[in-house]
């Protein structure tokens, strides 16, 4: 595993006892000090997970520039990050870094800040609201454009949130514009023979309840929650995302590619976030609330 912007390490060691002893969780940031601080708990946090040796690497660079860092290409299962990618100004440096350092059948995994429209100039050269995480959002479609154009060529919205603007002076100028701002998951698949919408092929999948802690069921994205030992029925993309990453395993597969049946019912290219739409979280609470 890969984590961007990985501070003084918290989420790293997570995904350490996460990946067991025999795996590698390495963490990346530009900031000296954070990484100073995650590199004097390995040995600890080693010793506290019962392992012989840390599992962990730490990185100080720029996640705009990953190809610079000894991570070899193809050899990345799971790339996460948790609201860090809106503080770049080169956004598509850091998914083309990150589709290269996946392995086939990888993904990115990560929460970030999006807009309802595109920030204007002015606003994005806010210092205030850049480190608010507010100004440097892209722009919700921009972003899932930006994203096939870097070849994740299906971006799944996992779960997303309003994000409120606490301040009255910050609020005047994002009001101004009309903007809304939204905290997003997304999953980004390095599967390269996805299609640009979801065709419909008469599949389904059965999951077997085996993945840990998702005993009952497994949630792919905002529209799959697949119950065990339940058809549920697919688009070709949906069932290439399961057949072709390491989720294999763990489901039984019905149909193949052979006859086309149209579009899938209920795919559609309108904004994504259903918070957006009727005013209710899907991410934690239904108030509102901060970042990621």
């Amino acid at each position: 595993m890969l984590d961007l912007g990985c501070g003084s390490g918290r989420d790293v060691y997570i995904a350490a006892q996460m990946v067991g002893e025999q795996g590698t969780v390495i963490g990346v940031d530009m900031t000296e000090e954070q990484i100073g601080v995650a590199m004097k708990h390995e040995k600890s946090q080693a010793e506290a997970f019962g392992y012989e040796k840390p599992n962990t690497v730490f990185y100080k660079g720029q996640i705009e520039k990953l190809l610079e860092l000894p991570i070899e290409k193809n050899s990345v299962d799971v790339i996460v990050s948790n609201c860090v990618i809106n503080l770049c100004q080169d956004k598509e440096a850091v998914l083309k870094g990150c589709y290269e350092l996946l392995k086939p059948g990888g993904e990115l995994y990560f929460s970030d800040v999006y807009a309802n429209r595109r920030i204007s100039k002015g606003l994005q050269e806010d210092a205030v609201l850049w480190g608010e995480c507010i100004s440097g959002a892209l722009y919700w479609n921009d972003f899932e454009n930006l994203a096939k154009k870097c070849g994740f060529l299906d971006p799944r919205l996992v779960e997303d949130s309003v994000i409120t603007v606490n301040n009255e002076e910050l609020e005047e100028k994002v009001n101004a514009e009309n903007l809304e701002f939204f905290s997003a998951t997304y999953r980004l698949w390095k599967v390269d023979s996805l299609e640009s919408h979801c065709e419909d092929y008469g599949q389904a999948v059965i999951y077997k309840g085996s993945v840990p802690r998702s005993p009952a069921s497994l949630k792919l994205d905002n529209h799959h929650d697949m119950e065990a030992g339940k058809a549920f029925p697919v688009c070709g993309n949906t069932w290439k995302m399961l057949h072709d990453t390491r989720f294999k395993d763990h489901f039984d597969f019905i149909g193949n590619f052979e006859r086309h049946y149209g579009i899938f019912e209920g795919c559609g290219s309108i904004i994504p976030f259903d918070s957006a739409v009727n005013g209710v979280s899907t991410k934690g609470g239904d108030t509102g609330g901060g970042c990621c």
